[in-house]
């Protein structure tokens, strides 16, 4: 955090309250839980209020009471927008500023639910010793597929959430994963969730023509990423019997329609909060039957 944000546009707020300040602006909508669950879970929840009314009476976010179960959720003001844009080194470059009744509509209830995803993994980060902060998971990231045959229009892949998660063993990075988030509320038919994952496999393959002309094409994702991140569709909003039926439908449809280039994995949110994504908790396109952890291994390390 620059010094500079805390005392020109914060007055007394402290480097802890200007990152809750960021996590907030960079996922959009965030209850009390969740903020606190993210920063300082082993302080009071007090603190925690604290912190929030600090940033409210700054005139840096606000907090909307009527939201999925109760919750109050925040958001960033328009002034909390131009603090953050301070911050040369923020993470979300994107300015988004929602109008509060956006937080009790549609919106709300889908950010809540990718945050839940991330939330999970930096909770699992946290007893690992592996890297996975505030910060690890960023919302709405578009990827062009090139116009479809017969139209000059570019088609978007938007995945919901793309995260990124850092393994450590004896203080030294062993893995970095990579992962698209799909989150799936079952407001969709199971054919149009599969279809959604299949385009994963379109942008995988799809190429542009390299710099020099005698080189092959480059595909399209290596301008984003080193290498191309697997996908975890996370399935909320219905009964376990619902979700898991809708699960195997899903995989079924897209195993019909696709190869196995890509690793597409499936599992119920409920599962991932209260178990975390070591579990073996997911099914994959290669292995529908088999449980698995997020990264594909069949029993907790």
């Amino acid at each position: 955090m620059s010094p500079a944000l805390g005392t020109r546009n914060t007055g007394r707020l402290g480097a802890t309250d200007l990152a809750v300040l960021e996590s907030i602006n960079q996922h959009r909508l965030l209850s009390t839980h969740q903020i606190h669950t993210l920063h300082k879970p082993d302080r009071s929840r007090r603190w925690t209020r604290q912190v929030l009314a600090r940033l409210r009476e700054a005139g840096l976010v606000t907090m909307v009471p009527a939201a999925p179960a109760g919750l109050g959720l925040w958001l960033v003001t328009a002034r909390g927008a131009d603090a953050i844009e301070t911050i040369p080194s923020r993470s979300e470059m994107r300015r988004r500023v929602y109008r509060p009744y956006v937080a009790i509509g549609p919106l709300s209830q889908h950010s809540i639910a990718v945050n839940e995803v991330g939330i999970a993994f930096v909770k699992a980060a946290r007893e690992r010793g592996d890297g996975c902060g505030p910060l690890a998971w960023r919302h709405e990231i578009a990827h062009s597929l090139g116009p479809p045959p017969g139209r000059r229009q570019h088609e978007q892949l938007i995945a919901d959430a793309l995260l990124t998660y850092e393994e450590i063993k004896a203080g030294r990075t062993t893995s970095f994963f990579y992962r698209f988030i799909e989150l799936d509320r079952a407001n969709r038919p199971s054919n149009e969730l599969a279809a959604k994952l299949g385009r994963y496999a379109d942008l995988y393959r799809r190429t542009v023509p390299a710099e020099h002309p005698a080189d092959p094409p480059e595909p399209v994702w290596r301008k984003s990423y080193p290498v191309f991140p697997s996908t975890l569709a996370v399935l909320t909003n219905g009964s376990r019997e619902q979700l898991e039926r809708r699960r195997r439908v899903v995989l079924t449809l897209y195993r019909q329609d696709r190869d196995d280039t890509l690793d597409i994995s499936l599992c119920l949110l409920s599962d991932l909060v209260e178990q975390g994504p070591f579990a073996p908790i997911c099914r994959t396109n290669h292995a529908p039957d088999e449980p698995v952890n997020w990264i594909g291994e069949t029993a907790l390390r």
